[in-house]
């Protein structure tokens, strides 16, 4: 598999899945940026599992503490501890306004650029590298990388399908309509944003430890507006009402930018910025709405039943 070829695959998962992340609280309204945090989080946490070299003046600290955890072992804590802390902090903001899921997000992103920064056993500024391929042939790694992440955006898509149906996706929407009247409803808007938000914690690790073996390597440089704001933007064009949106949303922005001249590739943050800007303005709801989909469910059933 060649190399362009194999990341544009993965990043367009990995980025899917961030989204993906960010759609499960604002289903009621809250912008939970924590699942950003934390898949930086998981993915350091992961690097130090796995046995990653650091860049700090103790040289290889994780492979001296003879930590060499194999991928599926990595991969579960990672994700366990993205949904730990996302339920501990949900504990406070479960029912919190999303201004305030906004700036707690941000506080925590941000908090710990800072400690990775400045912290040798993570490698400071440089991050850790040399994650150990899970595979050790460059080809089966990449094959086998790209079937299971793929498999992780099928199995999760599938639970956030079910989810879109279920009696919490029904409360969420009530709640992002109007959280008086799903009070008055008997719907605990705490609870459900404290399921929510662990959901989309343990999803942004998941995103974390992925993007962690897909580069071998990971560092604070990850922590930027660019990275927010093209989540943000693969959610918002996509169509924030249904998953599908991000499903459609993420190759196609995520791959526009990648076939640009090299003199406008600097322009791709701005590119985003427009797109989202037009979006919010010309259709608030994103391209793929509810309608949208009702509309494409009748006209397919409609071609089939003609075909018989």
């Amino acid at each position: 598999m060649p190399g362009p070829l194999f990341y544009y695959l993965c990043f367009t998962a990995i980025f899917l899945l961030a989204s993906w992340a960010i759609y499960l609280p604002y289903r009621m309204g809250q912008l939970h940026f924590l699942a950003v945090a934390n898949m930086v989080i998981s993915a350091y946490f992961g690097a130090v599992l796995s046995g990653a070299a650091a860049s700090g003046s103790q040289g290889e600290v994780s492979a001296a503490l003879g930590l060499h955890w194999p991928f599926p072992a990595v991969l579960l804590a990672a994700t366990l501890l993205g949904g730990l802390i996302g339920f501990l902090v949900s504990l406070t903001i479960g029912d919190a306004p999303c201004f305030a899921v906004v700036i707690v997000g941000f506080t925590f992103m941000y908090l710990f650029k800072t400690i990775a920064e400045n912290t040798g056993v993570l490698g400071r500024t440089m991050g850790m590298f040399n994650v150990p391929r899970i595979i050790n042939s460059t080809q089966g790694n990449r094959v086998f990388l790209v079937l299971v992440i793929y498999f992780a955006v099928i199995l999760t898509g599938f639970f956030i399908h079910r989810f879109d149906k279920s009696s919490l996706g029904r409360s969420a929407s009530v709640i992002f309509v109007d959280r008086d009247l799903a009070v008055s409803l008997g719907i605990d808007v705490k609870k459900t944003g404290m399921a929510l938000q662990t959901l989309s914690s343990a999803l942004g690790g998941l995103a974390g430890v992925f993007y962690l073996y897909v580069t071998r390597s990971i560092s604070p440089g990850f922590i930027t507006f660019h990275n927010l704001g093209l989540f943000m933007t693969i959610l918002f064009v996509g169509g924030y009402t249904t998953q599908w949106g991000a499903l459609l949303a993420a190759p196609v922005l995520w791959g526009l930018p990648l076939i640009l001249p090299e003199s406008l590739q600097s322009w791709k943050n701005v590119f985003y910025a427009f797109m989202l800007i037009v979006i919010i303005m010309v259709k608030p709801e994103g391209i793929i709405t509810r309608p949208v989909l009702r509309r494409i469910s009748f006209k397919i059933k409609k071609f089939f039943g003609a075909k018989k």
